[in-house]
């Protein structure tokens, strides 16, 4: 047996509960092949008395059995797996710890001469390393294990897929495992395991009858879903992807797997029928294989004789059984297939029958009628039970004010059915509105003044605003949502609104307004503010008074785009700073570090006033000192240092003392505020300094630069 049947625990990598993304490794990402999948594992057959499935079936119709004996050189589990090898396994004293369904590895042999292991496996293990009933999962498992230096990318291609993969400084170390959820058996199908691996039939020597290969013979194989029976290591670029050199390739695999010869049987219902004259039947329902033999088992305590279910030809069983004497306590019924070897049992308890004979919802009363029926009609039939609201006892549940789409009944017998309700009673129509209203609390004389009754809910079919209270006046828009008036004089006015739907009128809502004399309304522009360049700038007036209009201008400073120049908070983005065309010399280059000055005008009939704020970019300095280098013997210059703002701004250099002159190169400043300029060319000759601007207003001049070989 290879080496390959070292156990790899489930704890030693990182998965997770359905399908794990790439885990242990420093920068992982599964490829999307070219070529479309074609076959993959479709079926979980069904659950063994060690609580695993009996096997697992793919698309090409292989099903492959659990290798759980230490008997079988071809389909064995490893003997420390087992509490005591020396005895034969049985479950649970006995039972491996992790044993396999399918167990295919690669081996190879690098260029650098190190080795590297692909495994591609379907296990059944334990959610807690020990034989606890409750504790069984099975999953499929992708593991690439190879050494490399830190930082090394890798794409490797294998029969299930394309995996990108850099290495960390423990090498390559991927796992991804589909399927760790306890008794979650069908999460193994969403797994890029499958379908099963298997020798290629076309080269020899054939695979061992029974088996889709010999574990202690590597052969090429086929199987895999997009045709790549084999496994490349390539070599990539870190940074762009590109391939480097091809490092590794094989073709031959190591291959374990038993093709199952049991079929398993599953019980789906076993139920009891009695009368009050004591008879009564059995009826069991099953699930396996087409054209196995299904048998109900000898069952003196309920009276019936091992006989076999009858076959639709289809992998359902039916059995209809004669039920003699009484009902013992918790009766349950054994199934076999007896074509299995060893024999498969699966153990039902019987329940009986329920049927719902009424489930009806009565809306005007708020009552909830079930009536049902049980299979058990002896001098003892089980009590039943609705689920939520209590026992059948032939009067209706009240106070239910809004029921479940469907309800369930349940015996004590066991039995479980489940109806959908049916309705009666009046239909429901909308609910009454209700008004909501607000207006302008303060005014003056001639200035429109607004009502608002948006905020009304429900069913409206129309508004109706009345005034109460006030001098009188016109309402514009009476009748709908939002109304207005333009008062003539001071006073206190109320406003009525009512709203009216198909469920009625509401009540009314009130609102009241004062106006007082004409007054000049104050602009209020707010406070200066300091922003970085590029970044966002919000304005705010909304502390004026008396306002009826709003009007925003800029006065001077770099030109903006105010939004919302008519209303109390406008907003623009403060410009960058403009860098120095490239190459240059820019004799007419122009910083320009100025405020955006910004002048508020608000009017009411009574006049207008202005207001104005300034807002300043945030200065900018060279906090960690700025290198410069430039090599003549290859023309390159080396620039770099610290910025104060690290807003994602760019940095250009100048030659000379001013920003006039000719650009050496522009660069980004990262998030810790560093930037570096390294270019080559141009070449300085008798000037010795340079200078630096920002795209956020920061500026550096007549910089030392280092001039070296």
């Amino acid at each position: 047996m290879k080496n390959h049947l070292l156990r790899w625990s489930i704890t030693a990598g990182v998965t997770l509960a359905v399908v794990a993304p790439l885990a242990g490794s420093a920068n992982a990402t599964v490829v999307t092949p070219p070529t479309a999948r074609d076959g993959r594992l479709t079926q979980v057959g069904p659950i063994a008395e060690h609580g695993f499935p009996s096997w697992y079936r793919d698309s090409t119709g292989a099903r492959l059995e659990a290798c759980t004996t230490l008997d079988d050189p071809l389909c064995a589990t490893l003997p420390d797996e087992v509490p005591n090898p020396d005895l034969p396994v049985s479950y649970p004293d006995n039972f491996p710890g992790e044993f396999f369904y399918q167990l295919v590895d690669a081996t190879l042999t690098l260029n650098d001469g190190s080795k590297a292991v692909i495994g591609l496996n379907v296990e059944g293990a334990w959610a807690n390393d020990a034989v606890v009933p409750g504790d069984q999962m099975v999953f499929g498992r992708v593991r690439i294990r190879f050494p490399a230096a830190a930082g090394k990318r890798f794409r490797i291609t294998h029969p299930y897929g394309i995996d990108d993969l850099t290495a960390d400084d423990k090498g390559v170390r991927m796992t991804e495992d589909a399927g760790t959820t306890p008794g979650a058996f069908g999460q193994v199908l969403n797994g890029r395991v499958g379908p099963f691996l298997k020798w290629d039939p076309s080269v020899g020597p054939a695979a061992p009858a029974g088996y889709t290969g010999d574990p202690g013979v590597e052969h090429k194989v086929v199987g895999s879903p997009y045709g790549t029976n084999f496994v490349r290591i390539e070599e990539l670029d870190p940074r762009t992807g590109a391939t480097l050199s091809q490092v590794g390739f094989t073709d031959t695999f190591s291959v374990q797997g038993r093709y199952a010869t049991n079929a398993g049987v599953d019980v789906d219902q076993a139920t009891y029928t009695t009368g009050s004259d004591g008879k009564g039947v059995v009826e069991v329902y099953a699930t396996s294989e087409p054209d196995q033999v299904i048998e109900v088992a000898n069952n003196p305590a309920l009276g019936i004789r091992g006989t076999r279910l009858r076959g639709s030809g289809d992998g359902h069983y039916y059995g209809r059984f004669p039920l003699t004497g009484s009902l013992p306590a918790n009766p349950t019924i054994e199934v076999v297939n007896a074509q299995d070897r060893p024999m498969a049992k699966k153990t039902r308890k019987l329940v009986d029958v329920v049927q719902v004979t009424k489930a009806e919802y009565d809306a005007d009363a708020e009552t909830l009628t079930v009536a049902a029926s049980s299979s058990d009609r002896d001098d003892t039939p089980g009590v039943l039970s609705v689920t939520g609201y209590g026992p059948i006892t032939g009067q209706p549940f009240t106070g239910v004010k809004a029921p479940p789409a469907a309800i369930t009944v349940t015996s004590s017998s066991g039995g479980v059915a489940t109806a959908s309700l049916t309705g009666s009673g009046a239909v429901f129509g909308p609910g009454v509105p209700v008004a909501g209203a607000t207006a302008d609390r303060t005014s003056v004389v001639n200035q429109v003044v607004k009502l608002d009754g948006t905020g009304s809910t429900g069913e409206i079919d129309s508004y109706r605003w009345t005034q109460t209270a006030g001098p009188a006046v016109t309402l514009t828009g009476g009748t709908t949502a939002s109304a207005s008036f333009v008062p003539t004089e001071p006073g206190d006015y109320a406003f009525q609104l009512i709203v009216t739907g198909p469920g009625g009128e509401g009540l009314p809502a009130t609102v009241s307004v004062t106006v007082t004399a004409a007054a000049t309304p104050t602009a209020e522009a707010g406070a200066d503010q300091t922003v970085v360049r590029g970044k966002a700038v919000t304005l705010d007036g909304s502390a004026s008074t008396g306002v009826e209009t709003y009007a925003w201008k800029q006065v001077s400073g770099p030109a903006v785009t105010l939004v919302g120049a008519a209303s109390a908070k406008p907003g623009f983005t403060f410009p960058v700073q403009a860098l120095p065309a490239s190459p240059g010399p820019n004799a007419t280059f122009v910083y320009n570090n100025d405020p955006v000055v910004l002048e508020l005008t608000v009017t009411n009939p009574s006049g207008a006033t202005t207001d104005r704020v300034t807002v300043r970019p945030a200065a900018e300095s060279f906090p960690g000192g700025i290198t410069t280098r430039y090599r003549t013997g290859n023309n390159e210059w080396r620039i770099s240092g610290t910025s104060s703002l690290i807003a994602g701004q760019r940095i250009t250099a100048v030659l000379g003392d001013t920003l006039t002159g000719r650009v050496i190169g522009t660069g980004p400043v990262d998030a810790t505020g560093a930037f570096s300029i390294r270019v080559t060319g141009p070449q300085p000759g008798a000037v010795r300094t340079i200078s630096l601007v920002t795209s956020t207003g920061g500026v550096a001049l007549a910089q030392a630069v280092t001039v070296t070989n």
